[in-house]
């Protein structure tokens, strides 16, 4: 795999600083049942980085210190963690909305048929993965039988309350482009999708999230090996939009790895950019306090003009 932080080191972008502290946005391992092309994790089914028990628990002390909104669950697959239910059960009985960003084909694979269930139960916010509403499309990004897998899955969702109107219970869909461009307006693309899968598979959903493929890891990658990485690039940066910086969603979240190490947004952990503290030593969760991060000032450099191109882009889709 081509590396592309040496490419993305020489940055122009402006400085940012952090805000108060609202998320923690944990990645439970690079563990998947998928090996989609866009994927900046590079996840797959033969990673080993899993985050153990111990770890989980500094999560959760970390949580019970209080101040913190909203544990945005990642991965790889999340619910592939065998602590995924212990962390999210105690999380709910914390009072922390709790995010699982799902790639629905897991809901249909073997041990994990009672997973939709427990989420409903658990009240958890699904964000899932579907970067189309067409089968060749979906197949042709992440595999062959992902979009019928995905349509079954999205229906044991909706049976079960997600994304039904009048349900606490939400289901936000996420695209991503396929290749190197950006995403069309987040509001003309959610009434289609809406529309279409409505219409074709009789299925709901609460929102719909539009998110700019990044360059780096493996999406990075493939555009190096297609000679591509440069106009991309130039892409990012000629639809700047300087009103998306105070939106950005790394001046109040925080990115965990597996480890428990510390990051500015989950892009800059898959790039090695940790926090550091004065000492220039990489933060764990467990030396950090709420007021620790406010106004201490971001790592930078060129892929962050991918949350800034255009209408912005962040796990909470578009900025404008």
């Amino acid at each position: 795999m081509h590396a592309t932080l040496p490419l993305l080191r020489t940055s122009d972008f402006p400085p940012v600083t952090r805000g108060r502290l609202e998320t923690l946005q944990v990645n439970l391992g690079y563990l998947c049942n998928q090996t989609c092309l866009h994927c900046h994790v590079n996840a797959g089914p033969r990673r080993k980085e899993v985050m153990a028990a111990d770890t989980i628990d500094t999560v959760l002390a970390f949580l019970r210190n209080g101040g913190i909104r909203t544990l945005d669950l990642t991965g790889g697959a999340p619910e592939m963690n065998p602590h995924f239910r212990h962390l999210v059960s105690e999380a709910r009985k914390l009072g922390v909305r709790v995010i699982d960003r799902c790639n629905l084909t897991i809901l249909e694979e073997s041990g994990y048929e009672d997973m939709a269930a427990f989420l409903a139960e658990n009240g958890v916010e699904v964000v899932a993965s579907l970067p189309c509403y067409l089968s060749d499309n979906v197949d042709a990004q992440r595999g062959k039988g992902t979009f019928d897998t995905s349509i079954r899955a999205l229906r044991r969702l909706n049976a079960l309350g997600h994304g039904i109107e009048g349900s606490d219970l939400n289901l936000t869909l996420v695209y991503n482009p396929q290749g190197p461009s950006l995403p069309p307006s987040q509001t003309e693309l959610q009434a289609a999708y809406k529309r279409e899968l409505r219409i074709r598979y009789g299925i709901e959903f609460t929102r719909l999230f539009t998110i700019t493929n990044m360059p780096i890891q493996r999406f990075g990658s493939t555009l190096i090996s297609k000679g591509e990485f440069a106009s991309y690039m130039q892409l990012l940066k000629s639809a700047y939009s300087e009103a998306n910086l105070e939106g950005v969603m790394c001046r109040s979240l925080v990115s965990v790895d597996w480890q428990g190490h510390v990051y500015d947004c989950d892009f800059n952990q898959m790039l090695g950019l940790p926090i550091v503290d004065a000492s220039n030593t990489r933060q764990h969760l467990r030396d950090l306090t709420e007021h620790d991060l406010t106004g201490r000032s971001i790592v930078v450099m060129d892929h962050c003009y991918g949350c800034t191109a255009g209408q912005g882009s962040s796990c909470g889709g578009a900025l404008d």
